[in-house]
């Protein structure tokens, strides 16, 4: 497993070689269909926390009437405008440098959706002793913005390199349960596989991000298509 310093710097300083990734993933276009199934993003306004390179963004732009959107990484953030430069006159798009963790300067009460994508799931490992009191703050954060009734909903890995959905780990097993028994989401899975041109590119591509190992298994296994499983996790804003 990478530690804290490998992914910032990942986020920092690589977010063409993150977006190269992330642009392969999906590739049955199972995601957005899911994400609908929890709330109609047609028309609607959108708090999306750790936009990154804008995977999740350019899903929903296309329905979004408004997308309010953060990140702790400018260079992310860069990238992100780039790949959106075409939404300007489909959606308002507002895009800005923030830690979920820390106060955000959004109003109350106007969003009908918010949606964390593969954010969170970091802080169980970056913050073993603290990671339940940052991301129920994040959450808080992100259901102040929603108006009742609106839906908040958290996206995370439920196994790359897998083909059954499970928490790839212990750590994230317990977030998990936290998400479902303590702030009472529910739970659903999708398959996310990659598609890569032929299998040398899958392993370095991958492996750019998940590390050597998974490279190698990649290469192993003869993975052009790399299987995933994505959980999304939701509730609702009581009104």
């Amino acid at each position: 497993m990478r530690g804290v310093t490998d992914y910032l710097r990942i986020y920092d300083e690589h977010a063409d070689a993150y977006d190269a990734l992330v642009a392969a993933e999906d590739c049955d276009q199972h995601l957005l269909p899911a994400l609908e199934a929890v709330a109609p993003l047609a028309e609607a306004a959108v708090l999306e926390a750790g936009v990154g390179t804008g995977r999740v963004t350019r899903l929903i732009a296309g329905r979004a009437r408004r997308i309010v959107g953060f990140d702790r990484s400018a260079a992310m953030l860069a990238r992100a405008r780039a790949n959106l430069a075409g939404v300007a006159g489909r959606c308002d798009l507002e895009l800005f440098v923030a830690d979920a963790r820390e106060p955000l300067a959004i109003d109350a009460g106007w969003a009908d959706v918010a949606v964390a994508g593969w954010v969170f799931g970091h802080l169980r490992h970056w913050m073993p002793d603290g990671w339940r009191e940052a991301v129920g703050f994040a959450l808080d954060q992100m259901e102040r913005a929603l108006s009742p009734g609106g839906a908040l909903i958290v996206i995370e890995t439920l196994g790359t390199g897998s083909e059954e959905p499970r928490p790839p780990n212990d750590d994230l097993a317990e977030y998990y349960a936290w998400l479902e028994g303590e702030r009472g989401f529910a739970r659903s899975a999708i398959r996310t596989d990659y598609l890569f041109d032929d299998v040398d590119t899958a392993a370095k591509t991958t492996g750019f991000f998940f590390g050597d190992d998974f490279a190698r298994r990649v290469r192993a296994e003869g993975w052009r298509r790399v299987p995933e499983c994505t959980g999304i996790w939701s509730r609702r804003r009581d009104a």
